[in-house]
């Protein structure tokens, strides 16, 4: 599922992007906006109620970005240290509207709930005479075409339903599956821990599924 965004054009590494950026390398900056300007959007979507407060949240950070490049130390990744810039100002736009909650807070009281990765329907009752608990009815094949798979039909369920994830798990799914990052990269830019990532991933994930299965079943 994953449609990874582009990197900013190798130039040897991030050391040296990171030092094109601060000489002041116009084309360094164009790729790295190109790189991560819809992650930071959808980073921001998830903060504040609107797209329009999104994007002001979004050039804000290129600004902050910009402004603080020689502070950066290298703790972190580049696109981890820009990712929390955008959260932050998010999160002091969200203030006003009196909306915000630290992602990291977000993602572990998710991960801590109660929440089936699959639907119970599907599963036989647990007083079942020959089979408590088993599936009923499993996961749908999907013996269609790959043109179908692959269409931008499908590619706009894929997304819609990321949209409609809670803000936690559509995070972690964005990050993972649509932009290419790591669990590691994941965690230290959520600060949330590896297991409550797995699981916010996973019942993401299984949300998405469902979605395309019902795109795509025979049916559809």
């Amino acid at each position: 599922m994953s449609t990874t965004s582009q990197a900013p054009r190798a130039r040897g590494g991030e050391a040296e992007l990171i030092e094109s950026l601060r000489t002041g390398d116009e084309a360094a900056f164009v790729d790295l906006i190109h790189a991560h300007h819809a992650m930071l959007l959808r980073v921001a979507m998830t903060y504040v109620s609107s797209r329009a407060v999104a994007e002001e949240v979004v050039q804000e950070t290129w600004l902050g970005v910009l402004k603080g490049l020689d502070r950066f130390e290298g703790r972190s990744s580049l696109k981890t240290w820009i990712f929390k810039i955008a959260a932050n100002i998010a999160r002091t736009h969200a203030d006003r509207e009196s909306r915000s909650l630290p992602i990291s807070s977000l993602a572990e009281t998710e991960a801590r709930r109660a929440e089936p990765s699959v639907c119970p329907d599907r599963f036989l009752p647990p007083d079942h005479a020959r089979y408590p608990g088993h599936w009923s009815r499993g996961p749908a094949a999907w013996e269609t075409p790959e043109e179908r798979l692959l269409s931008g039909e499908t590619r706009g369920v894929i997304l819609t339903a990321i949209e409609r994830l809670s803000p936690a798990q559509r995070l972690v799914v964005t990050l993972r599956d649509i932009e290419g990052w790591t669990a590691d990269e994941a965690c230290q830019a959520l600060e949330v821990s590896e297991g409550n990532q797995r699981v916010l991933l996973h019942r993401g994930r299984s949300k998405v599924r469902a979605a395309l299965e019902r795109h795509l079943s025979p049916a559809a």
